[in-house]
């Protein structure tokens, strides 16, 4: 099967296409053509090590000192399974679904195999795709900017009355945060550039702030909480937004909820989306020979909602 390698820490051009063998699943797994997966910031860092200089060490403790040990990146992904183990219940052959990868990686290929039911996002979290949703809008986020999003509105316990900022609103987990305080009852204010203002209000904001106009430093408002989406607002700035019994939410610091979603928090996000509720944003589409280019732009740092990337778009099989 065809699959994105990567050869070593580096810039996107470490990232290779070959051919490599097809995956058998175990007892309590199964096969997954892979239709899409997506450029996510966290393969872009993997890929890279780009990491704060005392994350380097653990990181590579952890992933691999000099290459990543699962050489297959690729976070989250949907297609159809083709196979299942002799355990697997709750999926049959044929069914159309959406996964986390699990931490060792493996969606930049055309086939994959994750646990049908390991109820623990180590090891990767699957769902039944929404009808209403295709393979590149399933694969764009729910799995990932979707789940953060949850939990760290579960964890300030947004609810109806509440205020909400929400700083990146057009990025891979505002998108899903703005729509996803809205639906917990919240007035959501979202913060983004000029380019990205009616996007964030079809989300659902009923404000929206231009970083680009300095909109933000001036804003007069208070809210209960404050919610960095991309891990860039000054704690200083934060701190002069958020009321005097509010919260403050940093993505790249709060997030260790993450660790905790299950398939249920997962199935909570496809029901939305079936109810009309909740829906993904893509950026930019690729083919899968394209990966260096997708990985080039979304380092950029300006990407809006999801990159995608299409493995295997017409469902065509191969061995």
């Amino acid at each position: 099967m065809r699959a994105i390698i990567c050869t070593r820490y580096g810039p996107p051009e470490v990232l290779q296409l070959a051919e490599v063998p097809k995956p058998v699943p175990l007892d309590n797994e199964m096969l997954i053509r892979v239709h899409a997966t997506t450029c996510h910031i966290g393969d872009v860092r993997v890929r890279g090590a780009i990491l704060p200089l005392w994350m380097q060490v653990p990181f590579r403790l952890y992933m691999g000192i000099r290459k990543p040990k699962c050489k297959i990146l690729g976070m989250e992904l949907s297609g159809m399974v083709e196979a299942i183990g002799k355990s697997v219940r709750r999926f049959k052959a044929g069914d159309a679904v959406l996964a986390f990868a699990g931490y060792s990686l493996g969606g930049y290929a055309e086939y994959i195999c994750l646990p049908a039911d390991a109820g623990d996002i180590r090891k990767g979290l699957v769902a039944h795709k929404p009808a209403a949703m295709s393979f590149a809008e399933a694969a764009a986020g729910l799995a990932t900017g979707g789940l953060t999003a949850l939990s760290m509105l579960r964890k300030a316990d947004v609810r109806p009355g509440l205020s909400v900022l929400i700083n990146g609103a057009s990025g891979s987990v505002g998108v899903y945060a703005v729509q996803l305080a809205r639906h917990f009852g919240a007035e959501v204010t979202g913060v983004c550039s000029t380019r990205n203002l009616a996007l964030v209000r079809s989300l659902g904001a009923g404000k929206v702030i231009d970083y680009t106009r300095d909109e933000l430093a001036t804003c007069p408002e208070t809210f209960d909480v404050v919610f960095d989406a991309v891990g860039k607002l000054p704690a200083v700035l934060a701190r002069s937004l958020s009321a005097p019994a509010g919260l403050h939410l940093d993505v790249r610091k709060d997030a260790g909820s993450v660790g905790k979603m299950t398939t249920a928090d997962l199935q909570f996000l496809t029901a939305l989306v079936d109810d009309g509720e909740l829906r993904s944003f893509i950026d930019r589409e690729y083919p899968l020979e394209r990966i260096v280019e997708a990985h080039a732009y979304v380092q950029q740092g300006h990407k809006r909602g999801h990159v995608v990337i299409n493995v295997n778009p017409s469902g065509a099989t191969r061995s």
